[in-house]
């Protein structure tokens, strides 16, 4: 059950992981801020980061990870085209992220409550997803 619970656990970072990374690419290129890119940027790579290590704790259990759902990826995009294409300002893109974080917190929340069998590795690095989300989400504020 530990195994299992952990490929799980590290699966659903891996998602979200890749999720992330994809809407920070998805609006970079309209931010208008120095500060607000400098953040998103920032948090890109502390993404990447911590994706690898993910990739590497999958690595020991012979797993390749997980893609998002072509569903939940279609659809940020399609909110993200046409909520820049009413509105292309900084302060929509920072509502955006702020969305996005949020959802993530909760999914990751939700599934480190759902498999409390996994190591405590891949439960502390799912802790500091979340804490990534949550100061992103905070970084967001001055923009919204």
């Amino acid at each position: 059950m530990i195994e299992k619970d952990t490929i799980r656990l590290l699966r659903e970072c891996d998602a979200g992981l890749k999720m992330g990374v994809q809407s920070i690419d998805d609006v970079v290129n309209r931010v208008k801020s120095h500060k607000l890119r400098g953040a998103l940027l920032c948090c890109k790579d502390e993404h990447n980061r911590m994706k690898r290590e993910i990739n590497r704790l999958l690595d020991r259990y012979h797993d390749n990870g997980k893609n998002p759902g072509m569903l939940v990826k279609n659809m940020s995009k399609m909110k993200t085209t046409m909520r820049l294409a009413m509105n292309d300002s900084d302060s929509t893109v920072a509502s955006l992220m702020t969305d996005g974080c949020n959802m993530g917190i909760k999914s990751l929340s939700r599934y480190l409550n759902e498999f409390k069998a996994a190591e405590e590795q891949a439960k502390d690095i799912t802790k500091k997803l979340i804490a990534t989300e949550e100061q992103l989400a905070k970084d967001m504020r001055g923009f919204l």
